[in-house]
This record gives structure tokens, C-alpha cells and sequence, in this order.
């Protein structure tokens, strides 16, 4: 009962979210289906999953770091207050108690108050290129933060679409499932007539149960990959999906070079690349700094100690009175080199030439990115110009499996054709139907890979 209150709660959010979707009522459960179009599954994914949320987080901490990266030069202030206990007798103290000898008063004798306020702070030319690398940071962060969102929105549009094909597979084949329960209801009624052999209607019922499970497999591997669709968008398990739209491409006319050349830095990898190579610069430079020029260190501290005649459990009496309490505070200015940092053999050194290498390993990578990028956006203008030939053509053979189709049809409607041949030229009909919508499907799933890579949107 608590499981169906969630989820009708989560569901009620969803629905928010989608407020232009349309909400049918199914009457075999209590669930209820939602009619979703591409915009809305990515809208709704990008509010509602649960990566793409987890991205959010770690942004929102590189941002609050950058925020706040000045905050090394905020000095470290303790504010301390301390009853100290002595074992050893103090005669001023007893002299200053006025010769009163009470119990509590020869234990206050070995009590004493003391305050004692410190700040410091320490400055250093390295800071600066702390702070640059901190927000450096933060703008890879949102570089990384960008490219999931892509990513996920990648992911969700050519499950979309890939769904969409499998939903329209189901059509043809519940189709050709209908097209044989009337072809044995029609051999039914001919063969009562005394028109047909009762072969023939055994072969048109052999043929409608053949197909049965085939459609019902189809039906079920639909439902569950509509299951998964559902939970990859953040919705609630068991929420049903009826998809809206049609698999029909934005064709687009270009060149490889042209390509490259207009937006090959606008690969989210190579920016990410980039931006690394910037931070372990900037920490180079702070490194470099830190060990090459001195470091100022500002002290200050303030010890007050109560010497008044009340006695140590009594200080408060004294507050005002300067001449009741004993200053002991000192200021210092430390100018500090660490020269051990400065030979080549030092951990210090070491760690730079580290530095220096991922530099490098870096800049190899981002030189393999752009190569493999130029091999990717081939690919994919290869695949857009032969899947646009396929769509020509195949557009034009699935006219004429219709024809085909039409024409053998009628001819085994006046007998004069076998269920052989009308399978067979209905078979024809669904591959080249099948065929058109898995090149136009190759063609958007083409064209979306393109425009990631280049992180651009070419189709507009």
C-alpha cells in the first residue's frame, strides 16, 4: 500500500513536469499511460535524472571552491581562556589574600586565570595561482558538466528514436497478423461455399497461429524496452509510455574539412583537455613560485593572566582594571625561505617535474583526440551520404513492393495466384519497409553522433 502511495505521489511530479502531455486512462490497471514526444523526454530527463543530478552536485562543489578560493588569505584567529591548577604553594598569593587562611582560599592560592587571544597569517605569492587554478577548475567543471548533459540527452534521443523503430516493426507485423486473420476468415467462408479445397484453409490457419508469436514477442520485448526508457528518464517503475513521433531526418549537404575546420574546437573533450593542461600549468606556477620566492608570516598573540587580590576563581572582579591583570603579548613578522625546496633532488622539484609530464602526457592526448575526431567525423559524413542514397532508393522499392503487393493480392482474391506467392510479395513489402525506416533511423543516429562530436547543431 506505501509502495502504491509513492508512486502515485512521484508520478502526480511527473505529470507536473509534463504538462503538455497527454494522459490516457488504462482500465486494466491503476497505473496510467503517458503520451511523451522527443522535447518532452528530454526535458523531463533533464530534470529528472538521477545522474544528471549527481553532476549537479559535484558542479555546485567546484563552484562554491572557486567562490571562496580567496579565503587563504583569512587569517587563523583561537580565542582561549584557561584555569590552570599549580601543586606548588605560592607565598605572594597568601601574602596577597591578606593572611586570611580558609580552606577555599588555600585552594584558591594554586589557581591562576589566563587568557590568551592569537592570530596568524601567512602570505605568499603562490596564492594567486592557487586561486586562478580553483576557478580554472571550476570551468572544467562545467565543461564536464556540459558534456554529460549531451551525453545523457544523446542517449535519450536515440532510444527514442530506437524505439520508435521498434513500435513500428510491431505495426508491420501486427499488420501482416491482420492481413492473415483475414485471408483465413475469407478461406473460411469460401471454403463453406465449396469454393476452396479445405487444404487451402489449413494453409491460411496454419499460417495466422505461425504468426501469433512472433507479434506477441514483439509486443512484449516493446513493453519492456519502454520499461527501461521510463526509468532512464527518472520516471516511476512501472509508468507507461506511449511515444509521439515519427522517424523522419533533417538532411543535411557538407564536407568533411569544412567541418573540421569550422568546429573542430568545439569537441567538449578537447576543451576539457585544454582546460587540464591550463590547471596543472597554474600549479606548476604556484609550485615554482612557492619555491623560488619567500613566505611572509604575520603572528600576533595576547596572554592575559589575572594577578588580582580576589583570587583566581574571582577574575571576573578585575575586568576594567588593567592594574588587576598581566599582559605577556607579542607581535612577530617571519620572512621564511625554504631552501631544501630549491635543490633539483628535493621532493619539491620532483613534484614539478611531475607536473611537467602529465603536461605533456596531456598535450598527446589532445593531439590523439583531434586525429581520432577527423576519423569520427568521416565516418559519420560517409554514413550520412550512403544512408541518404539507401533512403533514395529504398523509398522508391517500397513503391513498388506495394505495387507488387496490390497487384498479388487481387490475383489471389480471383484465384488465380497461390498463399505462396501472396506471403512472399507481403514479405517483400515489410523488408523494404523495414528497410527504409532502418536507414532513415541509421541516418538520425548518424547525424546526432556528428553533432556531438563537433558540439554543434547541424541540422538547424
Amino acid at each position: 500500500m506505501i509502495r502504491k502511495v509513492c508512486a502515485a505521489i512521484l508520478f502526480s511530479a511527473a505529470l507536473g513536469n509534463l504538462a503538455t502531455a497527454q494522459v490516457q486512462s488504462d482500465s486494466t490497471t491503476d497505473l496510467e499511460t503517458v503520451s511523451i514526444n522527443l522535447e518532452q523526454a528530454v526535458e523531463y530527463a533533464m530534470a529528472n535524472n538521477r545522474t544528471l543530478k549527481s553532476n549537479d552536485i559535484d558542479l555546485e562543489m567546484k563552484a562554491r571552491a572557486a567562490k571562496y578560493s580567496w579565503n587563504v588569505f583569512l587569517p587563523s584567529v583561537s580565542v582561549s581562556g584557561t584555569m590552570s591548577r599549580s601543586t606548588e604553594y605560592s607565598p605572594s598569593s597568601a601574602a596577597m589574600s591578606g593572611g586570611l587562611k580558609t580552606d577555599f582560599a588555600d585552594e584558591e592560592e594554586h589557581w591562576a586565570a589566563v587568557g590568551a587571544v592569537s592570530a596568524s597569517l601567512n602570505l605568499s605569492l603562490a596564492y594567486i595561482w592557487q586561486i586562478r587554478a580553483k576557478k580554472a577548475e571550476y570551468e572544467n567543471g562545467k565543461i564536464s558538466w556540459e558534456q554529460s548533459q549531451k551525453d545523457t540527452i544523446l542517449n535519450i534521443k536515440k532510444l527514442f528514436y530506437g524505439l520508435l523503430l521498434q513500435q513500428e516493426n510491431l505495426k508491420i507485423q501486427k499488420a501482416t497478423l491482420e492481413n492473415a486473420r483475414q485471408r483465413m476468415v475469407q478461406a473460411q467462408t469460401s471454403y463453406k461455399a465449396g469454393a476452396i479445397p479445405e487444404l487451402s484453409l489449413l494453409q491460411t490457419q496454419v499460417n495466422y497461429q505461425n504468426t501469433k508469436p512472433d507479434v506477441e514477442s514483439a509486443e512484449q520485448s516493446l513493453i519492456q524496452s519502454l520499461d527501461t526508457f521510463a526509468f532512464l528518464l527518472g520516471m516511476p517503475v512501472g509508468t507507461r509510455i506511449k511515444l509521439e513521433g515519427t522517424i523522419e531526418p533533417k538532411y543535411i549537404d557538407t564536407d568533411v574539412a569544412t567541418l573540421i575546420d569550422n568546429y573542430g574546437e568545439n569537441d567538449l573533450d578537447i576543451r576539457a583537455l585544454k582546460g587540464q593542461v591550463d590547471v596543472l600549468k597554474m600549479n606548476l606556477s604556484a609550485l615554482d613560485i612557492a619555491t623560488w620566492t619567500p613566505a611572509l608570516s604575520l603572528n600576533y598573540g595576547w596572554q592575559p593572566a589575572y594577578i588580582g587580590s580576589d583570587g583566581a576563581f574571582h577574575f571576573y572582579k578585575g575586568i576594567g582594571n588593567d592594574d588587576e591583570w598581566y599582559d605577556s603579548g607579542s607581535l612577530s613578522l617571519t620572512l621564511a625561505w625554504n631552501v631544501t625546496n630549491m635543490l633539483p633532488w628535493s621532493s619539491n622539484r620532483q613534484q614539478a617535474k611531475d607536473l611537467k609530464a602529465n603536461i605533456a602526457k596531456l598535450e598527446l592526448t589532445m593531439e590523439t583526440l583531434r586525429e581520432n575526431q577527423k576519423v569520427e567525423v568521416r565516418k559519420a559524413v560517409d554514413t550520412l551520404n550512403q544512408a541518404k542514397a539507401q533512403i533514395d532508393a529504398m523509398g522508391r522499392n517500397v513503391t513498388l513492393a506495394q505495387r507488387a503487393y496490390d497487384a498479388t493480392y487481387r490475383s489471389y482474391r480471383n484465384g488465380m495466384t497461390e498463399l505462396l506467392d501472396l506471403r512472399d510479395a507481403e514479405e517483400s513489402l515489410n523488408k523494404a519497409k523495414l528497410g527504409l525506416l532502418n536507414q532513415k533511423y541509421s541516418y538520425i543516429s548518424a547525424l546526432m553522433d556528428l553533432e556531438n562530436t563537433l558540439n554543434t547543431s547541424l541540422s538547424e
